[in-house]
């Protein structure tokens, strides 16, 4: 009896010290991705293949202990099996569009010693090991944010990442006159904005930030007092993505304050556990006049507002629109829009059921690009587009799985959530839409720093905090 009883406490002892390894390598992997956040912003967005190998070599190490913690604990979340298996299609898809199955669509530049289906197979492979980069962050991120305080640290991350770069944006467009700045050598005067080459690629960190401070601001779920910290916060936010002259930007801000008036006219008031899961203005909710007035009243506002911020020279680059999409007024270049527009929908028409390869867009686009040849797109500035012209019609079905998967998993979360974690999820359904409405005109989610922000802003969409017991009071809401 007394070697049984023996037996049982060292089990018991293995077990605890099992259970606390995987806890603190848990607490490891979540802590490195919150720093590899902010670290991945600095670098231009990490846009050098240097600097994007380094994000994942330090993911995939990561991920050697995420798989490690995950085989001690023997659990894993059904809900992020469904979200990340699509994705992993399109990493296998991607693989293979590079294997030699036929006569292939490769330029005669591509000097592989034989044909795919991709373009370049070289770069789209590069794009699946990006992608499965993410991929495993996003996994990651998933397992960890299982608190609420964990998912107040992932939403203050952002937000700092949003508000510095803001802040560096501002303090460089007023005192750059010269090539490099700082530490970054690369930045050009009136080039770019904040750390980034391109200004729309700073417009989608500020659309995803600032989705975060309006979902705030808006939700009933967050004292007062704090709201007060989040429109601080989302001030600077505002007035860089103006300054930054991104049209693109600025169309997805009042985007997203369309979405948040969507969503204040839709949500029903429900209750769990007696809290009620109201926005701040429900009580205005049956009064469409009232709605329809502040509704018009807020879009005048950020109007007047964004049109003085900006001046002139916004302006000027809102009054260009026309010309981007005015087949007329093209460049002899056939750098508009609408011209890419155009010679991407020639290439998915020849190419409509495998593409040309995730990354392979580059390489193809040339022969089906009316133009003079003196500049040549390397992107179609617009993903939805060149996810056709790069996985085909193949690739709508992961797409659709993906999205069908996760607009149930959000409804599920939306409907038990409570408290920070319901505020959180609006703000990162806000930035989302956001970015969905940006990448119809830009790319800007090829930029790493970009695509793992999208992924995070993803994670705390869909994430259930877990709410057992508990009450929220009113002098205890955020």
């Amino acid at each position: 009896m007394r070697d049984a009883g023996l037996k049982t406490d060292n089990d018991a002892r293995r077990s605890s010290l099992w259970k606390t390894m995987s806890r603190r390598a848990g607490a490891i992997v979540f802590y490195a991705l919150l720093v590899l956040i902010p670290l991945t912003a600095i670098p231009y967005g990490t846009v050098d293949p240097l600097w994007e190998a380094l994000f994942e070599c330090v993911v995939f190490a990561l991920a050697i202990i995420y798989i490690l913690e995950v085989a001690v604990d023997g659990k894993i979340d059904s809900g992020s099996v469904g979200l990340i298996l699509p994705l992993l299609l399109f990493v296998a898809y991607a693989l293979i569009q590079t294997l030699p199955l036929g006569s292939g669509n490769q330029s005669p530049a591509v000097t592989e010693m034989w044909y795919a289906i991709s373009a370049d197979p070289f770069q789209t492979r590069r794009w699946a090991v990006k992608v499965l980069a993410l991929i495993l962050a996003g996994a990651m991120l998933f397992r960890y944010t299982n608190t609420e305080r964990h998912l107040r640290l992932l939403v203050y991350t952002i937000l700092l990442t949003g508000t510095a770069s803001a802040l560096f944006g501002i303090f460089r467009q007023s005192t750059q006159r010269a090539k490099g700045f700082l530490f970054l050598s690369g930045l050009q005067p009136e080039f770019g904005y904040a750390q980034f080459i391109n200004k729309n690629h700073f417009a989608f960190l500020a659309e995803m930030a600032l989705g975060l401070t309006l979902g705030a601001l808006i939700s009933r779920e967050v004292r007062r007092e704090r709201k007060l910290i989040y429109l601080t916060v989302s001030l600077p936010l505002w007035a860089a993505l103006i300054l930054s002259g991104s049209r693109g930007g600025i169309f997805s801000l009042l985007g997203q304050i369309l979405f948040l008036v969507m969503m204040w006219t839709m949500a029903g008031r429900t209750a769990r556990l007696g809290i009620s899961h109201r926005l701040q203005l429900d009580r205005l909710k049956g009064a469409w006049p009232v709605r329809l007035l502040l509704l018009c009243g807020l879009l005048a506002f950020i109007l007047i507002g964004t049109i003085w911020m900006g001046g002139d020279p916004l302006v000027s680059r809102l009054e260009s629109v026309q010309g981007e999409i005015n087949q007329t007024e093209s460049s002899e270049q056939g750098t508009s829009r609408r011209e890419i527009w155009r010679s991407t929908w020639m290439l998915i028409k020849e190419h409509p059921v495998t593409g040309v390869g995730f990354g392979g867009y580059w390489t193809a686009i040339p022969q089906y690009h009316m133009a003079s040849g003196e500049a040549t797109p390397q992107e179609a500035h617009n993903d939805y587009l060149e996810l056709l012209a790069s996985g085909g019609f193949i690739a709508l079905l992961p797409a659709t799985w993906f999205l069908v998967a996760f607009l149930r998993r959000v409804r599920k979360v939306w409907k038990t959530s409570v408290g920070y974690p319901r505020a959180a999820q609006l703000g990162a359904l806000t930035g989302i839409f956001g970015v969905a409405l940006h990448s119809m005109v830009d790319f800007g989610l090829h930029i790493t720093s970009n695509a793992l922000t999208f992924t995070a802003l993803l994670v705390i969409a869909s994430t259930d905090i877990l709410t057992k017991n508990y009450t929220l009071r009113d002098d205890e809401k955020d």
